[in-house]
């Protein structure tokens, strides 16, 4: 900090004076800033211009040169950009069914295959019972027996 006091009383308009510094009012021209400026502004809207016209040419060169749409994307509609083909994984947007209600209905048809009976090659007498009630028979009369292969003769 300095000791000495500061003078901060200017006159209006008058230009602030220190003994180290000095400038000369011809040295900087307001004009020259401005004009500087003005073109800086011109150079940007004109580089802007540019800039649109060549993305425009570009965007139509890619559009006519590009592949068109394998059937199943085309088939979509205008989600094809969104949304994956088919087969989605249950329960993300856009897939028909409710994995709940596919597991209930899952689960009802396993169990009326369990539960039904009936032939399956009536010639060779082949039947399809129900599991429970295959499972009594089983506990009656036991399994099959299993044919057994003959041991190996040891040398």
């Amino acid at each position: 900090m300095s000791t000495e006091s500061h003078n901060s009383a200017h006159s209006p308009g008058a230009l602030p004076e220190h003994d180290t510094v000095a400038f000369e009012t011809r040295d900087v021209k307001a004009r020259t800033i401005y004009a500087y400026l003005a073109v800086l502004a011109v150079a940007v809207i004109l580089s802007y211009v540019v800039c649109v016209f060549v993305l425009r040419v570009t965007s139509k060169i890619a559009a006519q040169s590009d592949t068109p749409l394998p059937a199943v994307r085309q088939d979509m509609g205008k989600d094809y950009l969104t949304m994956p083909p088919e087969p989605r994984l249950q329960g993300v947007p856009g897939h028909g069914t409710d994995p709940q209600y596919d597991l209930r209905e899952k689960l009802r048809e396993d169990t009326e295959a369990n539960e039904k009976a009936g032939w399956i090659d009536q010639t060779t007498g082949v039947a399809q019972i129900p599991v429970q009630d295959a499972m009594k028979i089983i506990v009656e009369k036991g399994f099959p027996a299993a044919s057994t292969f003959p041991a190996e003769k040891k040398k």
